[in-house]
């Protein structure tokens, strides 16, 4: 069997990726929903289950000068894509795990700061997850952590930093925080808002708190509407961790929480929560760097812009409260995979076993407002 592990395509597509063809075999409605940046869709997908012999006709035309990686959801049936174009005298290998295996990867890359320390953006492409790892004086924290929690270690050990904290931004809904356990093996606090904070052990953070990683300060800012306990971090004025509140195009959906069940808030009070949050972080300095939890994309980190760049290319900041409470609460777009469950997770009212959690969290990233 002709394998690419995940991270090894991953960092064949940054090196240029021209000499790799990734060929998604999947039907075309589960490709138009999510796959790899600039993958190319043959749906031969029931072919090669029913009788593979019959999708040679579609494969046919495929550029004989790259090596072929095939994609499906789990990496079984392109496995007989990949058999199938072998035979037909193309380079082919199969993309361990699929989709499911896409979704693990995340790359790292420095962000440019005056902070008086390193800060890393952790992008993971398959999720279009943001995160971020401060470092201060031989100390760090990590905000919104993914469940891989290896990735984050791996950060500390180049740096030869000791963690001291772990924030998460709010309960997500689109993937599960791995920020909890995080905390517990390096035995410090989790920091996550009560509002948010339903059924898990969590150290609470208030509004206009301050908290010291080294010689940083990272002030809280309740910014709830996304969410009731979601909260925003100052790091000096130079960086803004926005969580789900804002992102550089759009801000967060405001009805997650209501309709999984865990918000007695109503969505249109939400949508004007969320107005008011906006304002606070708007007020903040034009030059700080506003640092979300998604990228609606595959991030390539790191992913940044200037609080007044966002101000001038995200449409939703120009609207009057009326207009973004009207919109928000009226144009709901498709929800994430699973979101109930994920935000119950990520609140402490459901423990998912480790050996489920990659498969409930897969699909695209639905956390922002369209």
């Amino acid at each position: 069997m002709t394998e690419v592990t995940p991270d090894e395509l991953s960092g064949r597509l940054q090196a240029n990726g021209d000499d790799v063809l990734v060929l998604d075999i999947r039907h075309q409605a589960d490709y138009d929903e999510w796959h790899i940046p600039d993958s190319v869709n043959v749906d031969v997908y029931d072919e090669l289950q029913d009788d593979p012999e019959t999708a040679e006709d579609a494969l046919e035309d495929l550029p004989e000068e790259k090596e072929i990686v095939t994609v499906c959801a789990a990496g079984v049936v392109s496995q007989t894509a990949t058999d199938v174009l072998r035979e037909m005298g193309y380079d082919a290998a199969t993309l361990t795990d699929g989709m499911n295996g896409w979704s693990r990867v995340h790359r790292g890359a420095s962000v440019e700061t005056d902070l008086d320390g390193t800060l890393v953006q952790v992008a993971r492409p398959g999720k279009g997850c943001l995160s971020h790892v401060l470092i201060s004086d031989g100390e760090a924290t990590v905000f919104d952590p993914s469940h891989y929690l290896d990735e984050y270690d791996a950060i500390l050990e180049d740096y030869d930093a000791d963690l001291v904290g772990v924030f998460d931004t709010h309960a997500h809904a689109d993937h599960v925080s791995g920020g909890a356990e995080l905390a517990e093996r390096h035995d410090v606090p989790y920091y996550l808002h009560p509002k948010d904070a339903l059924a898990i052990d969590a150290t609470p953070v208030e509004d206009e708190a301050t908290i010291e990683v080294g010689s940083v300060d990272v002030d809280v800012i309740h910014t709830p509407g996304h969410s009731e306990g979601s909260v925003s971090f100052d790091l000096e004025g130079e960086a803004l961790v926005t969580g789900d509140t804002l992102f550089h195009e759009s801000v967060g959906r405001v009805e997650l929480g209501v309709e999984a069940g865990i918000e007695d808030s109503d969505v249109e009070g939400n949508a004007a929560t969320l107005y008011e949050s906006l304002q606070r972080l708007l007020a903040r300095p034009d030059d700080a760097l506003v640092l979300p939890a998604h990228d609606p994309g595959s991030p390539e980190p790191p992913v940044t812009a200037t609080l007044g760049e966002v101000k001038a290319q995200n449409a939703d900041l120009s609207r009057d409260r009326e207009e973004f409470v009207e919109t928000l609460a009226s144009d709901i777009p498709d929800h994430p995979p699973n979101f109930e469950r994920v935000k119950r997770t990520n609140v402490g009212q459901e423990d998912v076993p480790d050996d489920e959690l990659s498969e409930l969290e897969l699909g695209p990233n639905r956390c922002a407002a369209e």
